[in-house]
């Protein structure tokens, strides 16, 4: 192995392993938001804002608001995604990046999630973190909901039939 192909496969590491990690990092480390995947998200042109978690289940979430479907393909297309992809095995839907999500305006919610391996799941290693899930799934809003002192949601996103007050001080009885 030359040392050139070394190097690469060192930096295609890490910068996997900051990716991966990112939301997880973040979740521990609120003071520290602007590190990884999360800010080269929020760069994208479209992008309302997002939220990184991490469940009790351990999954990695990172969740992204944007305002449309042009918005969130700048993301599918941008530099940072794409070298993700080719990570991943470069894998590409026969008719193109959601081919099924309607082009009406409408905000979308994409949530991305990972797990990480166990090294009892014996996965091939290959100097990567080993992924055991991954999954990336679209959703816009429905109608409705109830939003009492803030939202989930970056304000940014329309959500028809919201009753939203800033303030959480409930109406007395009269």
């Amino acid at each position: 192995m030359t040392s050139r192909t070394l190097i690469k496969e060192s930096l295609a590491a890490v910068l996997l392993a900051s990716i991966i990690f990112a939301p997880g990092i973040l979740a521990q480390a609120p003071q520290n938001p602007l590190m990884g995947l999360p800010e080269a998200i929020k760069a994208t042109p479209g992008c309302l804002g997002i939220e990184t978690a991490q469940t009790s289940s351990g999954k990695m979430v990172i969740f992204a608001w944007f305002e449309n479907k042009k918005a969130a393909l700048a993301w599918y297309y941008s530099q940072p995604h794409q070298m993700l992809v080719k990570m991943g095995g470069g894998s590409t839907r026969p008719r193109g990046p959601m081919a099924d999500v309607p082009d009406d305006g409408k905000p979308i919610m994409a949530i991305a999630s990972v797990v990480l391996a166990r090294p009892q799941d014996g996965l091939p290693q290959k100097g990567l973190p080993p992924v055991s899930q991954i999954a990336i799934e679209l959703y816009t809003p429905l109608p409705g909901g109830l939003a009492l002192g803030g939202r989930f949601a970056p304000m940014g996103v329309n959500v028809p039939g919201l009753l939203y007050t800033p303030d959480t001080t409930l109406p007395t009885p009269k």
